[in-house]
């Protein structure tokens, strides 16, 4: 077996479960999952009616780089979206969800025979840990900063680790914070990558859902801004489970430097990872139409903005840049508040310690919770005052 496979920490998930194998929730309440980020607002029909029209797809293999329509829905996106210019033949490809894909990136971007580092923001995204140590890579935990809304310390980050740096993951808007990079960071982060070589994975499946007027920058976008219409080292992962509310098609796609997309499409077709033809066809359909996605973001703002006051009554909490998610402080142990708030009131936050790793003794999630605010309003409004209850019970058995 590949002895990189023991280096792998259980999924948050799995940890999560454990915690609660031996918790008997109050049956006196419905059970509310506040968990796992996993949309939940209604799939819009036109993306189901596209589904179904297809099933002739199912006959045929399909091309590993997507056929020509697919690509030339993901270049008008970019455009319409961030009025970027790209070549649709060269520098977008499908892909099954981003998640598939930001794992496969590691695997081709990452040398093994030079002690290679794998950079991510911490608290982080799971996936960007396990992709870097099957690839062979050591793991560098950049930590967020609480005074910025949780935006990551690119400063902490010691010269002689960017020196070893092969890949960089960027999540932005943040897992779990929230938190978008502005230009200037972006900035820094090109520059880096100028000077020691290395690839940087922009994570953006959840830039659609924001709080703000304007929406969150993108990398590539702020590559144009700067000079960089290249996109030299840099390509972006966006997907439709967050945007469309899809998160079973598993499709999404990558866009960025067509070098180093010409070697990820090679991988790729090792790696057998084509997008159905009928995933391909809804896809198309998804990507063209934004009216169901501001619709989408007309509810998670309405959401929000009922809960999220609720909420910073009696946690530190506060509206996030984007994302469908709350960090919040617990003011104690995450784990303990997670375990307690299932038994008292059955309602389920994720702890963040599970979502950050421990760092010169200190783990940034620890004491803080993720609220996925994904369930309809009604549901997420109960599972808030019942989270004012039980912090206010604490509060009085402390007294």
């Amino acid at each position: 077996m590949n002895p990189l496979l023991s280096r792998l920490q259980p999924y948050p998930f799995e940890r999560l479960k454990q915690l609660f194998a031996s918790v008997t929730p109050n049956p006196a309440y419905r059970p509310i999952s506040l968990g796992i980020g996993e949309p939940k607002h209604a799939t819009p029909e036109f993306i189901k009616k596209a589904l179904a029209a297809s099933m002739e797809g199912l006959a045929v293999y399909p091309p590993t780089a997507g056929t020509p329509q697919l690509r030339e829905s993901f270049s008008r996106w970019l455009k319409t979206r961030y009025s970027l210019e790209v070549n649709a033949s060269t520098q977008v490809l499908p892909v099954n969800g981003s998640r598939e894909a930001l794992f496969a990136f590691a695997q081709t971007v990452v040398d093994p025979n030079r002690q290679p580092i794998v950079v991510c923001p911490n608290p982080f995204y799971q996936i960007y840990e396990g992709a870097a140590l099957l690839a062979g890579a050591e793991p560098y935990y950049a930590p967020s900063d609480p005074a910025r809304n949780f935006a990551v310390n690119w400063d902490s980050v010691p010269e002689q680790v960017w020196a070893r740096t092969q890949l960089l993951f960027v999540c932005s808007p943040g897992n779990p914070t929230g938190a978008v990079m502005p230009l200037d960071e972006w900035k820094k982060l090109f520059e880096l990558s100028d000077r020691h070589g290395f690839v940087i994975a922009s994570d953006e499946c959840y830039s659609e859902i924001y709080f703000r007027d304007e929406p969150p920058l993108g990398g590539m976008e702020a590559a144009v801004k700067l000079g960089r219409s290249d996109f030299k080292n840099l390509v972006s992962f966006t997907s439709l489970s967050k945007r469309s509310n899809v998160p079973g098609l598993r499709s999404g796609f990558v866009a960025g430097d067509a070098q180093v997309l010409k070697q990820f499409l090679l991988y790729r077709t090792y790696h057998g990872s084509a997008m159905s033809p009928v995933v391909a066809e809804a896809s198309i359909a998804a990507w063209g139409d934004e009216q169901h996605v501001v619709d989408n973001r007309a509810l998670y703002r309405a959401k929000f903005a009922q809960v999220t006051p609720v909420l910073s009554a009696v946690l530190d909490v506060r509206l996030p840049d984007a994302g469908f998610y709350l960090w919040a402080g617990v003011g104690g142990s995450d784990i303990e508040f997670a375990r307690d708030l299932l038994a008292q009131y059955n309602v389920t936050v994720l702890p963040g310690s599970y979502l950050a790793r421990e760092v010169g003794g200190a783990n940034p999630g620890a004491g803080r919770i993720r609220m996925a605010l994904v369930a309809e309003t009604t549901e997420c409004a109960e599972a808030a005052q019942r989270i004012v209850q039980f912090v206010q019970s604490r509060s009085t058995k402390i007294k």
